[in-house]
């Protein structure tokens, strides 16, 4: 008896759940949105980019990522934000345990030292191949660094939270990666800026190096300060 491919069902293609938030604090737009719209999509080394926006609020903004993780159950989670001030695109090494927040969010909150999770680890260190994803950004002629902090806003709750999740979440659904990456302004936002067309490109590559590359690389990127 023949067995043909099209007797089994195709494998299901694996998704890389890309947020992008609202704008937020007076801008009339925000480029982390814009950028994960335009990658929406996307197939990368096997796996399709599904794009979604969250709130900037503390909180909600959680929730709503949990909910997408639930539905997509996604290989891997890629939460992009601004961070006005930036020049390059920033890979986050790290989310910390706390809330502290200089501004409100978009819901009028404003946490000031509390925990993400209460009870939860001080920090978690992103699961995605920072380094090997910034020489690719690099090598794509876009401006990357990576970051140390995320700071104390919704960007950093997000990052905790999912890190958290991921660290904690049941049995069986271990070794999704997930991490966080701040964009620069758009022109028009403010200074440092960067093209939205060139920071598509970057993330892209982004993305394809950390699907590719299963373990980091070394490669020194540290900062003294």
């Amino acid at each position: 008896m023949h067995h043909h491919a099209s007797h089994y069902a195709p494998p299901g293609e694996r998704v890389i759940l890309l947020t992008g938030f609202d704008p937020f604090g007076g801008d009339a737009l925000n480029p982390s949105w814009l950028i994960a719209q335009a990658l929406h999509g996307q197939r990368i080394g096997g796996h399709r980019v599904e794009s979604a926006q969250l709130p900037t609020m503390f909180g909600r903004s959680l929730h709503h990522l949990e909910a997408l993780i639930e539905a997509h159950q996604p290989a891997m989670v890629v939460c992009l934000g601004q961070a006005g001030g930036r020049a390059a695109l920033s890979l986050e090494r790290v989310g910390i345990n706390v809330d502290d927040a200089r501004i409100p969010d978009n819901a009028g909150a404003q946490p000031v030292d509390t925990p993400v999770v209460p009870g939860g680890p001080a920090a978690y260190f992103a699961s995605l191949p920072v380094k090997a994803m910034l020489r690719a950004v690099q090598r794509a002629g876009v401006p990357c660094e990576v970051s140390q902090t995320a700071g104390t806003f919704v960007c950093n709750h997000v990052l905790y939270g999912l890190l958290h999740r991921l660290a904690t979440r049941p049995a069986g659904a271990q070794g999704v990666r997930g991490g966080f990456v701040h964009v620069p302004w758009l022109p028009g936002q403010g200074a440092p800026h960067l093209p939205l067309r060139d920071m598509v490109r970057g993330l892209h590559a982004a993305l394809w190096a950390a699907v590719l590359a299963r373990e980091d690389i070394a490669l020194g990127a540290g900062a003294t300060h």
